[in-house]
């Protein structure tokens, strides 16, 4: 057998090439079996909102301090909102957002953009002062080289 072959007389390179294809179709096969046992499970438990027709049933209110421990859409906004699906009549809560917490980010937002831009203007202002004395010093040192 050559130097540098396999058992079947492949270059060791191209053999080791053959088994890390192998195993990566191995493990593709593995995680798609793993992917449909999950959609499988998962879709049993989806929500009823996500496939059908509702209605609200409560508008959107701030959730207490009890809902926010049991009900689990409370956790993502702090807002809940109760509806009523079509066909399976099934009365469940949906994560919402109000209004008033809408407004409350948007200023914050805008108070942060406003705040970035002061410290920018400071530092172009500053940096500009520092332009304009090294000019004057180049200029003074030319009229004292004269």
């Amino acid at each position: 057998m050559p130097a540098g072959t396999g058992r079947r007389g492949l270059p060791q390179g191209l053999h080791l090439c053959w088994l890390l294809c192998a195993f990566t179709v191995e493990l593709c096969r593995a995680e798609a079996s793993v992917r449909e046992e999950k959609q499988s499970v998962s879709t049993s438990t989806l929500p009823c909102w996500l496939g059908e027709e509702f209605v609200v049933a409560e508008e959107c209110t701030p959730c207490s301090s009890f809902q926010a421990k049991t009900i689990p859409e409370c956790g993502s906004t702090g807002y809940v909102e109760k509806i009523t699906c079509s066909s399976s009549k099934r009365n469940e809560f949906k994560s919402c957002r109000s209004a008033l917490m809408e407004q409350h980010l948007f200023w914050k937002f805008e108070g942060a953009v406003v705040g970035v831009a002061l410290v920018f203007a400071c530092l172009v202002i500053i940096r500009q002062r520092q332009l304009d004395r090294k000019a004057l010093e180049k200029v003074r040192k030319q009229i004292e080289s004269i």
